[in-house]
């Protein structure tokens, strides 16, 4: 992602990887409504779509009981084009942006394991590769290389957090029964809980659930319970693997001109499908600062906005999924009371309210990540639109696959340029967040960085970052 938005934006990058290719498991799973956009921008959307499984709804249980379905469509679909969740695995989502990459001109490397990394005003890194040792030198790194990353550790940045005391299953199971199809399914019990995605084709679904610490034998046991708790079978799977989860954020997400992204960053758990969201919009966030700065139209200092806009994000983020985590994992008999006592009762009632519930766009806007909020942008104040993802009103997204600096005006009345920036006329926001008497200046990345009437718009950009 970090590579395709750079060559995009005209900046030279190679991306080296010791591996021999991309990615053969499933592993990572779920686009989110955000990370769609974000292909919509950069020209890939059609690809991802016509690859993904759309899972446009939830489905939660209580053992082998059903409580309805929570339409994600229906709670996103004033918010954003693509307001489900889309299951493309990420062996698949690796080769779709390999493809991409290479098809700018992209120099990818694999093979190429980094050895030592030598930082001062720009960085040095010798490289194993099966030719002998090479050196690169470059102006930037970005260490976008997992959990256990070894630019992390070569610039002895600390990574706190804790380990969860359970194990946990992943299985991707061919011909499973017993689960609603196209639908992300959850089901709880006193002793134990199931979260599935749908796979594509008719009993191909990813099951994550509590583990046994004995190894031997593992996935028949796991299949017994399934059975005897949510009357779920399966007799094969592609992929079984068992893992204990990390919630984890590095101490700072920037060391000069090296930079952490993804799960080299942050880790946490797989509740709410939102890790490989999050590691990608960290590329796209940075990559758009860094092409600023390359490109002479921001100071070098205003890479510090990375960290500043990202790391709470990611903070949240793993407070949030380790406390929904701790909440449905949690052996206390309170928990296992209301998870076999209390959810069989409230569930169904809970669900058909959901479609009337005020906070259901609200909801849908945290687990989308169409939510987020900079405070480096409107920090004075808590703006609906400023310092937020621009609101979606259908004709306005086009304008942003030029990834550009631009300038929007909303509704009636004239509106000249400011600061030389292209001007997109649009009509009124029929969601009434864009106020047609305000400029909204509008970054790469699609966040709002200022709103301005008209006769301040110029001073108030300038301060706002905006190049002229």
């Amino acid at each position: 992602m970090a590579g395709i938005c750079l060559a995009r934006l005209g900046v030279g990058v190679i991306v080296v990887d010791g591996k021999d290719g991309p990615t053969r498991e499933s592993r990572a799973l779920a686009l989110q409504a955000r990370t769609m956009e974000i292909y919509d921008q950069l020209g890939l959307v059609d690809r991802v779509l016509a690859r993904a499984t759309a899972a446009p709804r939830i489905v939660p249980g209580h053992r082998s009981h059903t409580f309805g379905s929570v339409s994600f469509t229906g709670m996103g679909r004033t918010v954003t084009p693509y307001p489900g969740i889309y299951i493309l695995e990420q062996s698949a989502t690796e080769a779709l942006l390999g493809e991409a990459y290479l098809g700018l001109g992209g120099d990818l490397r694999w093979r190429n394991r980094l050895t030592s990394l030598t930082v001062a005003d720009d960085v040095e890194a010798t490289l194993s590769t099966p030719a002998g040792d090479r050196v690169v030198r470059a102006r930037w790194c970005i260490g976008a290389d997992g959990s256990s990353s070894t630019v992390r550790r070569l610039r002895g940045i600390a990574f706190g957090g804790t380990t969860s005391p359970l194990r946990f299953y992943v299985a991707d199971a061919l011909d499973a029964t017993g689960l609603v199809e196209d639908a992300v399914n959850m089901r709880v019990s006193a002793d134990d809980f199931l979260l599935t995605f749908p796979m594509g084709g008719a009993g191909h679904h990813r099951l994550l659930g509590v583990a046994d610490e004995e190894p031997e034998g593992l996935e028949g046991r796991v299949r017994e319970r399934l059975r005897s708790e949510f009357r779920v079978r399966y007799d094969e799977s592609a992929w079984f693997a068992s893992y204990r989860v990390h919630h984890r954020v590095a101490q700072r997400f920037r060391d000069g001109p090296v930079f952490l992204v993804g799960d080299a960053a942050h880790v946490h758990s797989p509740v709410g499908a939102q890790g490989m969201n999050t590691g990608l919009q960290d590329a796209h966030n940075l990559a758009c600062a860094l092409a600023d700065v390359a490109h002479g139209r921001a100071d070098p200092g205003t890479l510090d906005r990375y960290q500043a806009e990202r790391h709470p994000v990611a903070v949240g983020l793993v407070r949030f999924t380790d406390g929904v985590f701790s909440r449905i994992t949690s052996g206390s008999r309170t928990a296992r009371f209301a998870r076999d006592q209390v959810v069989p009762l409230v569930g169904p009632a809970a669900v058909r309210a959901v479609p009337h519930l005020v906070g259901t766009k609200r909801l849908f806007g945290y687990v989308s990540q169409t939510r987020i909020r900079y405070t480096t942008l409107g920090a004075d104040r808590r703006d609906r639109v400023v310092g937020r993802r621009l609101p979606w009103t259908e004709p306005n997204f086009a304008t942003l696959r030029s990834m550009d600096w631009q300038v929007h005006h909303y509704g009636p009345g004239a509106a000249t340029s400011v600061l030389g920036l292209p001007l997109h006329r649009f009509p009124a926001d029929p969601s009434r967040r864009l106020d047609p008497g305000l400029l909204y200046l509008v970054r790469p990345d699609g966040f709002v960085a200022e709103a301005a009437p008209p006769e301040r718009a110029a001073i108030a950009f300038t301060r706002a970052g905006a190049p002229h």
